[in-house]
């Protein structure tokens, strides 16, 4: 885990800086909208930082994920001048924000003590481990991956939407649409996934507490539904997203690779740890768990997949 992390610090830092070298330099305007949403990054980072060691509760980057993505697009869209694009991209964003919002919502992430409520159960996992377990690493590892490095890639993730200010643009068209269409539809499917899920635990949660039969609920993890032909639907509707949304700069500037793609590709490194580490506790917690990885992809379906059931 701990390699994982230290990859993960050293991608945030090489990776854009690398990107920058790829496809159309930027113009003035766009660094200058760069510079000016930066500082709005560094106060994200500050608050959460802050916030989480005093109230020790380490999700306050959990609670603005959905939320600041569309504070940071609409920020640049006005800076450039609302054009279509950049409009199109900023209610996309919007869309997937509120989408998201409410589902971390309604699992009790918010609360009029704003810096309360659930907590990511990775954090205290993770705080039980070797070296983890100091306060002074743990406050180093709030500042520079919980903070830093989620809030650094979260303004990542948006910036293809900067790239709608390069010279010569291709104007707002077909191509457009499809990715529109096929952003909102990954948005359905993360909602269809989450929903699945939250139904199956509050399901199961609810026989626990009265002291029901489990039934099909007594293995403790939901495989059906999209879950069924994927490990982690949601997490690959997610990853889907922000890929779509990185070729809306594609379509925009005509290249395949251009300075703003580091955002996507770190996030497709980011869930293939957090996967990693949530699988590591599940296969602890319940025993059917290998037998579902075994039988079910992680995030890409396979179409020659035997049918049948998923856990024997």
């Amino acid at each position: 885990m701990l390699i994982t992390i230290l990859l993960l610090l050293f991608t945030v830092v090489v990776l854009p800086i690398v990107s920058f070298y790829f496809g159309t330099p930027l113009t003035n305007e766009q660094w200058d909208i760069l510079i000016h949403a930066s500082y709005l990054v560094a106060g994200v980072v500050a608050y959460c930082f802050v916030v989480g060691e005093l109230t020790m509760n380490n999700s306050q980057v959990d609670k603005l994920w959905s939320i600041v993505p569309i504070g940071y697009t609409w920020y640049m869209t006005w800076l450039g001048g609302m054009n279509e694009r950049m409009v199109l991209m900023a209610v996309l964003v919007t869309i997937w924000g509120i989408r998201l919002t409410y589902n971390f919502a309604r699992r009790g992430a918010y609360t009029w003590k704003f810096w309360s409520g659930e907590e990511d159960y990775r954090w205290e996992e993770l705080r039980k481990r070797p070296g983890f377990n100091n306060r002074f690493v743990w406050m180093l590892f709030d500042l520079f991956f919980i903070c830093a490095y989620q809030n650094t890639l979260i303004f990542l993730f948006t910036l293809p939407i900067l790239t709608t200010l390069a010279e010569g643009t291709a104007p707002l068209g077909w191509a457009d649409i499809l990715l529109a269409v096929l952003f909102v539809g990954f948005v359905v499917m993360e909602f269809i996934a989450d929903q699945q899920q939250y139904d199956f635990q509050t399901e199961k949660h609810r026989r626990i507490k009265s002291g029901e039969a489990l039934g099909a609920y007594e293995k403790g993890f939901v495989d059906t539904g999209l879950w069924a032909i994927v490990r982690h639907p949601n997490y690959a509707s997610e990853q889907s997203i922000w890929v779509v949304f990185y070729f809306f700069s594609v379509v925009s500037t005509g290249e395949w690779i251009n300075w703003s793609i580091a955002g996507c590709v770190l996030l497709l490194i980011l869930f293939k740890g957090s996967s990693d580490f949530s699988e590591e506790i599940s296969s602890r917690k319940y025993s059917q768990y290998k037998e579902y990885q075994k039988n079910v992809p992680r995030f890409i379906p396979n179409p020659f997949r035997k049918k049948g059931s998923v856990v024997s």
